[in-house]
């Protein structure tokens, strides 16, 4: 008989290995990533499974849920067995995923060292397809009065207005500064431009007794720190 019409269907399968039992017996740990995404596809097809389905996206990826996370719901229903419905619930699940690693990282507002600055900047800007320039506004603690983006721009660059910058930090009561941009392209080498522009901020900064402690070049997956690399 053919494979494909002896598959079972999940109703059929073992209580331990259905995704839904699974997590009510098991808890949400014991789910592998295309498990908790059949339950949000919730129905297969006649010859692929929930499951099978939703490791065929994945692979798609690479098995990364950041990649997958990108995909519109137009690129979605490319995937045979995924229609609208069934894609947008996919990019819902993950955009509130997302979210909740940005309220996360807002919480720890203390910045200690470049790795703080990631974790808070990563899930603004990390995965953008364009660039954005953002300052972090601190206290005399070291926390953060204020994000501010201060400029938007495209895949190459953006302009930054310094004085903006410093009449924001003296609106704030702001005593030092992080200055904060993102390479789409994923390059973790910062430009002469990237050199000048924080040269620049510093320079202007210190005339009004505001500290620029760093300038952190973001990527979807690291950074570089010119505090840490000694080119601030």
């Amino acid at each position: 008989m053919d494979n494909e019409k002896t598959k079972l269907s999940i109703k059929k399968w073992a209580e331990d290995d259905r995704p839904r039992e699974k997590l009510l017996q098991k808890g949400k740990l014991s789910l592998s990533d295309s498990e908790l995404i059949a339950i949000l596809i919730a129905s297969g097809s006649k010859n692929e499974t929930a499951v099978e389905l939703a490791k065929r996206i994945l692979s798609s990826t690479s098995n990364n849920l950041n990649q997958l996370g990108k995909l519109s719901v137009n690129q979605l229903c490319k995937f045979k067995g995924i229609g609208p419905a069934k894609a947008i619930t996919i990019v819902a699940a993950l955009e509130l995923g997302r979210r909740r690693r940005l309220e996360e990282a807002l919480e720890q507002k203390k910045i200690s060292s470049s790795l703080s600055v990631f974790e808070i900047m990563q899930p603004i800007i990390g995965e953008l397809a364009h660039e954005e320039f953002w300052i972090l506004y601190l206290n005399n603690s070291n926390k953060v009065i204020e994000q501010f983006q201060i400029s938007k721009g495209g895949i190459t660059g953006t302009l930054v207005d310094v004085r903006i910058t410093l009449r924001k930090a003296l609106e704030l009561g702001a005593v030092s500064l992080v200055l904060v941009h993102n390479h789409p392209s994923g390059t973790l080498t910062a430009s002469e431009a990237d050199k000048q522009l924080t040269r620049k901020l510093k320079v202007a900064a210190e005339s009004l007794d505001i500290k620029v402690l760093d300038h952190l070049i973001v990527t979807e997956k690291s950074y570089l720190s010119f505090a840490d690399e000694g080119i601030l």
